[in-house]
């Protein structure tokens, strides 16, 4: 079942990299209590990802931030050291969070794993924005092809703040 708007997320485990090394965060500590911009991504450094998709986020985040959106998120089904080297790589400012859904859980249990398998990717994630408050969807924006940044990207969810 994919997910919609009104819909609570589902319980799920994210790790990302610290000072003290990888650590597990759950769905509600990301989540809860805060609106949060998560941004969903196939892969970190591919090129549409890479040089779209996250320019859009960090162009729009002080906006994004300023429209009173507590966190933003990154996530991508990738390992936590590949999410730490891309993070290192984009965010000179540290305006995100980089979760790393290395099995594609999330991606599943949200409705929103994509067969990349025919690239040589394997299992990925839909590439989507949607905003959430409080582990509740309040906007979903969904892209209808992996290569476009149409709808998903950090423009668009500020215009919908």
């Amino acid at each position: 079942m994919t997910i919609k708007v009104g819909d609570s997320l589902p319980d799920a485990k994210f790790r990302i990299m610290t000072d003290e090394g990888v650590q597990v965060k759950s769905t509600g500590d990301i989540f809860k209590g805060k609106k949060v911009a998560l941004f969903a991504v196939p892969g970190a450094y591919t090129g549409t990802c890479h040089k779209m998709h996250l320019p859009s986020i960090f162009l729009n985040a002080y906006a994004i931030k300023d429209k009173g959106v507590n966190e933003i998120a990154i996530v991508s089904v990738n390992d936590a050291f590949v999410m730490n080297a891309w993070k290192r790589d984009t965010d000179q400012r540290n305006e995100a969070t980089f979760l790393a859904d290395g099995n594609g859980e999330f991606a599943k249990a949200i409705g929103m794993e994509l067969d990349a398998s025919g690239n040589g990717l394997g299992i990925r994630s839909k590439r989507y924005s949607m905003l959430v408050e409080d582990g509740v969807v309040k906007k979903l924006n969904v892209e209808p092809a992996p290569g476009k940044v149409e709808v998903s990207g950090g423009d668009t969810l500020l215009g919908q703040l």
